[in-house]
């Protein structure tokens, strides 16, 4: 297939799936007519970045994913340097969580606090 189809089918634009070329993500075949061409390998190499990409995974820890599906695996995650970006990520996640906690934390602390009345003033009112 042609760059405008592989686009069309993944959800892309063709200027993505140059750039991803020129990053060495994405093969640079060309047919006798000097067109790019693509298979439904690159098909599968481009869903599983996009995927990837959803997830939070930036372009260049999508690397060895793609390296892994090259490599004639079934499945981009099934090689050691892919389980590494996994586990990579969950620690990044989990600490990411961790910090949103302890800003809701915070923030429901404040919030506790002034939703306290304000105190009476000796006059029997309240103050202003």
């Amino acid at each position: 297939m042609r760059i405008g189809e592989l686009a069309a089918r993944a959800g892309t634009t063709t200027r993505t799936l140059r750039y991803y070329e020129s990053r060495g993500l994405l093969p640079a075949r060309r047919g006798g007519n000097g067109y790019r061409t693509y298979d439904e390998g690159d098909l599968k190499l481009l869903r599983q970045i996009r995927t990837l990409q959803d997830f939070g995974f930036d372009l260049e820890e999508t690397r060895p994913f793609v390296e892994c599906l090259r490599a004639g695996h079934p499945e981009g995650d099934s090689c050691p340097a892919s389980l590494a970006v996994y586990r990579r990520k969950l620690a990044e996640l989990d600490s990411l969580i961790g910090e949103l906690q302890a800003v809701r934390a915070e923030i429901g602390v404040r919030l506790a606090s002034a939703d306290e009345p304000p105190p009476l003033c000796e006059l029997g009112g309240r103050e202003l």
